[in-house]
């Protein structure tokens, strides 16, 4: 059947925006991968880049720290989960919030607030008597502190993971069990933990992928620790520029991708593999009774759950309340001088507030359209280009940040055609990373609504005469817009605190808060860097509250905090 023109000219739109921010950025990154080598030589230029030193111990500690990440993660996040919907704990959708912080949070102020907490001027530490001595180096700065602050980050990935299969497990399993006098710990041991490992698994394989492309933390606590990782090494190649400084940032990208790619797959493999099938259409697995010992597991939850959530920013607090680095905290030298300076005084960072907000409400607004417009024709149409599209808009976020903003930099670093000027230093450049970064964010929840609908409303108003644009305005529209302003939130709350793709992509006068909060902590001004960094999580635990609020009020099924 041939396309309304409606039809016809949104989808041409919608394959301009795939191919102009997903295909040609990562398809051109992967060909200056090959570039011939000075050599002349096919992919010189790769051989070359490995063959050097740099790379393989960048490599060798990505995986190191990775591999670490990951484990500290699936400890955390299975401990957080079990508290969570195992156990009949007071409170927990409150505990399911705070083990959810880190993941909240951005990369570059968790390695800020822990590096507050452990360093020799940190508060909390001074007023217990177990501050490190004066000069000592923050024990952070090492890749046991990257691998601690990584691993807590990602472990709500394996949390969520957890969570999500341990609620598919039947009631009706259990109590059958418990019926042929199992007891709770033989229940737990031989049928629950089986049931949930694969989402265990599916969890620790995107933790970490997810910390092969953490840029904040590496960058924070690597740097001045002397461990490079890829993302960080990227980062100092592509600020030497130089004529062959793109190919060579582009072949140490492309083992990223070779990395990520791994992860995902074995993700693929452990869900779809597995040696048993169950029965899940009974009720959800009711939370195990602890008796007499509930107030110590209540105490020992809240304890675990405050120390790596909320001790943290408590110190990144306090060192934003003193006035100068190293005084100590007291009644005397209390100070709002920090947060005047950042929310009032600094030209640059009231402008990266600016830039902040207007990038991320304008990739908000897009992508939460892009959403609409091609969720519409994935689901209701079902037209098969709109599903390749819906393909390749997963790319640009399933692979590191640091690749797309590479890619991006390659593709419109020359004058765009036509138009014969490049957008690269503007705040345009940004913003067309933010557009192909985080679709996925909006587009998921649009589709997952528009899966529920009745297709026979749309098919009633085609019967009447209602031409494309004009049924998915008057039907599809009004139905998925909270899906879609849901999506688009979280774009905004993703995209005004990210670090990873801004560091390659800003100039002067499009700095960004992320990137203002990394240059003040290496400037010196901690305490400044603390109280922009405070007011930054304020905002993000806002924002957090209100996508929690309306993923209750229009799909409770949704909500992040259901234990």
């Amino acid at each position: 059947m041939p396309l309304a023109s409606g039809e016809a000219l949104i989808l041409a739109g919608l394959c301009v925006y795939a191919l102009a921010l997903s295909v040609l950025p990562l398809g051109r990154l992967l060909l200056e991968a090959f570039r011939p080598g000075e050599n002349g030589l096919v992919f010189g230029t790769f051989f070359d880049v490995w063959n050097s030193r740099a790379a393989p111990r960048a490599l060798g500690n990505t995986f190191i720290a990775s591999l670490g990440a990951t484990c500290i993660s699936v400890v955390v996040g299975a401990l957080a989960a079990g508290i969570v919907r195992l156990a009949d704990l007071r409170g927990r959708e409150i505990i399911a919030f705070l083990f959810l912080l880190p993941m909240l949070i951005p990369p570059q102020i968790s390695a800020l607030a822990w590096i507050e907490l452990t360093g020799s001027t940190s508060p909390i530490l001074r007023l217990v008597g177990l501050a490190p001595p004066p000069g000592r180096t923050n024990p952070l700065y090492s890749m046991p502190g990257i691998i601690w602050v990584m691993g807590l980050e990602h472990a709500p990935l394996v949390m969520l993971s957890m969570l999500s299969a341990l609620r598919g497990i039947p009631r009706d399993l259990i109590d059958a069990a418990r019926v042929g006098g199992a007891r709770a710990g033989h229940i737990l041991g031989r049928i629950v933990l089986p049931l949930a490992l694969p989402g265990l698994m599916a969890g620790a394989a995107l933790a970490f992928v997810s910390a092969i492309g953490n840029f904040g933390v590496p960058a924070l606590l690597g740097i001045p620790g002397r461990v490079t990782v890829l993302t960080t090494l990227i980062y100092q190649r592509l600020n030497g520029f130089g004529p062959s400084v793109l190919p060579e940032v582009a072949s140490l990208a492309l083992v990223l991708v070779l990395l990520a790619v791994a992860g995902l797959v074995l993700r693929g493999l452990v869900m779809g593999r597995r040696g048993f099938s169950v029965d899940r259409t009974g009720s959800e697995l009711e939370p195990f009774p602890t008796g007499r010992w509930r107030p110590i597991f209540e105490l020992a939850a809240w304890m675990f759950a405050l120390t790596i959530a909320v001790l943290p920013l408590l110190a990144l607090v306090s060192s934003a309340l003193v006035p100068a680095l190293g005084v100590e905290l007291s009644w005397a030298t209390l100070s709002l001088e920090n947060f005047e300076f950042v929310l009032g005084g600094s030209g640059m960072i009231s402008r990266a507030f600016a830039n902040s907000f207007v990038l991320a409400g304008a990739a908000a607004l897009a992508t939460a359209a892009v959403a609409m417009l091609l969720g519409y024709l994935v689901v209701v149409r079902r037209n098969p280009v709109a599903r390749v599209i819906d393909r390749i808009a997963d790319a640009p976020y399933a692979v590191p940040g640091t690749v797309l903003a590479l890619g991006v930099i390659i593709v419109f670093l020359p004058p765009l055609p036509v138009l014969g000027f490049s957008i690269y230093g503007s705040m345009a450049i940004i913003l067309a990373a933010y557009l192909a970064r985080f679709l996925p964010l909006s587009l998921r929840p649009v589709i997952a609504t528009l899966e529920t609908l009745d297709p026979a409303l749309d098919e009633a108003g085609r019967v009447v005469g209602a031409g494309m644009p004009r049924r998915l305005v008057g039907i599809a529209v009004p139905l998925v817009l909270p899906a879609a302003l849901a999506g688009g939130l979280l774009v905004f709350m993703t995209a005004v605190n990210e670090l990873t793709l801004s560091a390659l992509l800003w100039s002067t006068g499009t700095e960004t808060l992320g990137v203002v909060v990394f240059f003040l902590q290496y400037e010196g001004n901690s305490p400044a860097a603390s109280a922009l960094a405070s007011v930054v999580v304020a905002v993000t635990i806002t924002m957090a509250a209100l996508l929690e609020f309306l993923a209750r009020r229009f799909a409770p099924g949704a909500s992040l905090l259901r234990g």
